[in-house]
């Protein structure tokens, strides 16, 4: 886990370079175009990248050095950042949408390849630890993002907002590339593969048989999820307007920085739980902590004084926070060679879910209140959950787990993952 901690610390400072960018260029295209319609188009394409760089992406991941893409993908970034600001100034508009489809497409196949790599590189028993950090580093690193772009952006410019963006990939790709990880599962060639592709052929037989079903219904789950999450950051900057119109930002911040804190109470208790416990929270858990962070989220926006919608903020966050670390860490438990499709389909899953649910609530929000535009999104993510803790009860029975290594290397069967 040293080596890893140091990977968080780089991937904390690149999200905060993603971060600080996407505020930094939305408000830069408006200012370079003086077009509504530009600014809206520059996210689309960014965001229809994402979505079409998830299906790319697990293919990447699943057949080349996962390292290596990372470090690729941080570079690509860089060179993407500093080539619109070393523009002349009359091509920059052009380059805008370049560096959408640029940045776009390498933040998923970033994401996807290193949550393909945790157990790899930090062994699957501590993979729900590791997780768990790097929710709190990302989390850590939005809200210094949201809360910075806007100082560096009217103090020093775009150019360095640009210049330190690109620093902090550069400096991610960095440290990457110096640490001394393992990325991909090892193999034997000694032993021929035969104990190995046994076990994984086993596994994969089960999981397609048992699994997978299950297993797309919790991506299905997410991407409903994405739904929800757009519907409140649209609604957000209305809803707080609408609670302090001579500081909006107020309750923006307060409602940020408590779901920050949340993600992290979340990331320390199921820390200890599972080390406590020598368990893994799976499907169950999952469905429950969906429920209570989209539960969570309506009520911040029903209109309750200050300090009970910061106290709901804290639990959205800490369930959103519990959610993600399940859910991850259950999409792990699939074989080496089969992760980087999955967490590239959850990846186009999320995405084409926040993607519609940003059209759409923001479409309603002309019409409806924000507590109801939030509230049916949000509802319609609690009722697929509810069915789907329904269909795990009824199932009655524990999900098969992935092939465990013994000392040697090899892999043997095992039932440690039990339900949630």
């Amino acid at each position: 886990m040293r080596y890893f901690r140091l990977l968080v610390l780089g991937n904390g400072i690149s999200a905060y370079g993603s971060y600080l960018n996407m505020v930094a260029l939305n408000v830069f295209v408006y200012d370079a175009t003086g077009s509504a319609l530009a600014a809206g188009l520059f996210m689309a394409v960014r965001l229809a990248t994402s979505v079409v760089s998830g299906w790319v992406s697990g293919r990447l991941v699943s057949g080349h050095d996962r390292k290596r893409l990372m470090v690729g993908a941080d570079l690509c970034q860089a060179v993407a950042l500093l080539s619109l600001l070393l523009a002349p100034e009359g091509t920059r508009p052009g380059l805008l949408y370049v560096l959408a489809v640029v940045t776009g497409g390498c933040s998923t196949l970033s994401q996807v390849a290193l949550r393909s790599s945790i157990p790899e590189i930090v062994g699957a028993e501590h993979r729900v630890r590791a997780n768990g950090l790097l929710v709190t580093g990302r989390s850590l690193a939005m809200i210094a993002g949201f809360a910075s772009s806007g100082v560096v952006v009217a103090e020093l410019g775009y150019s360095a907002a640009f210049a330190l963006d690109a620093a902090t990939f550069l400096v991610s790709a960095t440290v990457l590339s110096l640490l001394p990880v393992r990325t991909r599962a090892a193999t034997d060639a000694a032993v021929g593969g035969s104990a190995k592709d046994s076990g994984a052929a086993g596994w994969t037989a089960r999981m397609l048989l048992g699994t997978a079903p299950l297993l797309m219904a919790m991506i299905a789950v997410r991407a409903v999820d994405g739904l929800g999450s757009s519907s409140h950051n649209v609604a957000l900057p209305i809803y707080s307007s609408s609670l302090d119109p001579d500081h909006p930002a107020t309750f923006i911040s307060q409602f940020w920085a408590t779901w920050a804190i949340g993600n992290i109470v979340a990331q320390q208790v199921i820390g200890r739980v599972t080390k406590k416990t020598g368990r893994t929270p799976g499907e169950r858990a999952f469905a429950l902590g969906a429920c209570v962070m989209s539960a969570g989220f309506i009520v911040v926006f029903s209109g309750l004084p200050t300090m009970p919608a910061v106290i709901a903020a804290l639990v959205a966050g800490a369930a959103d926070g519990f959610t993600e670390i399940v859910y991850v860490s259950r999409l792990q438990t699939a074989p080496d060679d089969q992760r980087g499709r999955l967490f590239g389909l959850t990846a186009s899953a999320e995405n084409t879910g926040f993607g519609l649910g940003m059209l759409v609530s923001g479409a309603l929000l002309e019409t409806f209140s924000p507590f109801q535009v939030v509230a049916a999104f949000h509802g319609l993510a609690i009722a697929l959950c509810a069915a789907l803790l329904l269909w795990l009860v009824g199932r009655g029975r524990a999900t098969p787990a992935p092939p465990a290594e013994d000392s040697a290397g090899r892999d043997t069967p095992t039932m440690t993952e039990g339900r949630g």
